[in-house]
């Protein structure tokens, strides 16, 4: 983690009087935001912040380095603006990751809109179900479907979504509906089987806390569009985002079960590296996804 970094997130901490406030401004979660102030306390050997259940309160200490980290952060922007002319200029080569179906679906049809805007930009895109490691495969951004673990990425919420478990009337009616979600060890689970995929089971939400079920089926495939199809056409149940299948749930061509207990908070999120200054390409495509996806009726008209 870099001095900047460290320095910015301990200014935010304080200003915002919370890891969580905080953590939103930076776009990832608080618990990164804790090990960001825990090590930046250990490198300076002094403790900064008193943390209770009541909430952050400065240290003697913490607040006269605030002063100071304060100045630091102002200089610091004012003497990179003062040579970044330029710098806002959309151009250049994008270079996009996301879920193959995802992509096909929600990413790529919209290129052509977003190089009207920006004649100026190359865009190349890699639709893949494997997770892409953005910095060693050398992208500028990723769309993924979920939390976001890891600390070096930022990640910004494009579109709300949930994982729920769906089926057509038709399976329902024949083998019965699951109540709970130990149900499913009766059902035809049509499970992902990609490496990091869905080997530790569905994840459901009980009283606050999150629990893996294992499933079985007699199909399963390292692609989310034939798992779809294959839930279409009722050959069992699957475990779906809500992105992929809201036009079918207001046709009632596929129904949710076991909602009670439903993961939240599954979002649709752009993912990039961790850095200062966001390039102006990967800004203003982030800014037309969420412009195309948060418009009334768009995912209903899909599918």
């Amino acid at each position: 983690m870099g001095r900047y970094t460290a320095l910015r997130s301990f200014v935010l901490v304080a200003e915002k009087g919370s890891f969580a406030a905080a953590a939103q401004v930076e776009g990832v979660t608080p618990v990164v935001m804790g090990r960001r102030l825990t090590a930046l306390e250990r490198r300076l050997g002094v403790q900064l912040l008193h943390r209770s259940t009541r909430g952050l309160t400065l240290t003697e200490l913490g607040e006269r380095f605030l002063e100071s980290s304060q100045q630091l952060l102002h200089d610091f922007d004012a003497a990179e603006d003062s040579i970044s002319s330029g710098r806002s200029a959309v151009r250049g080569h994008l270079v996009v990751s996301a879920p193959a179906a995802f992509g096909r679906r929600h990413v790529g049809p919209h290129a052509a809109a977003f190089r009207q805007q920006y004649p100026d930009l190359r865009l190349s895109f890699n639709f893949t179900d494997s997770v892409a490691d953005l910095v060693r495969e050398g992208y500028d951004l990723g769309i993924r479907i979920g939390e976001v673990r890891d600390p070096n990425y930022v990640a910004l919420r494009l579109f709300p979504n949930q994982r729920v478990v769906c089926g057509t009337p038709a399976y329902f009616e024949q083998y019965g509906v699951p109540r709970i979600p130990e149900d499913l060890a009766r059902h035809n689970c049509l499970a992902f089987n990609l490496q990091g995929g869905q080997q530790q089971g569905w994840t459901f939400v009980r009283e606050g806390k999150l629990f893996a079920v294992r499933v079985d089926g007699d199909l399963a495939c390292n692609d989310g569009e034939l798992l779809y199809d294959w839930v279409k056409q009722g050959l069992g149940i699957g475990w779906r985002s809500t992105w992929e299948i809201q036009a079918e749930l207001r046709r009632g061509e596929l129904v949710t079960v076991l909602d009670e207990f439903a993961l939240p908070g599954y979002d649709i999120q752009a993912v990039y590296p961790q850095q200062r200054y966001l390039p102006a390409k990967v800004r203003a495509f982030i800014e037309f996804l969420r412009g195309v996806y948060n418009v009334e009726g768009y995912w209903d008209e899909e599918g």
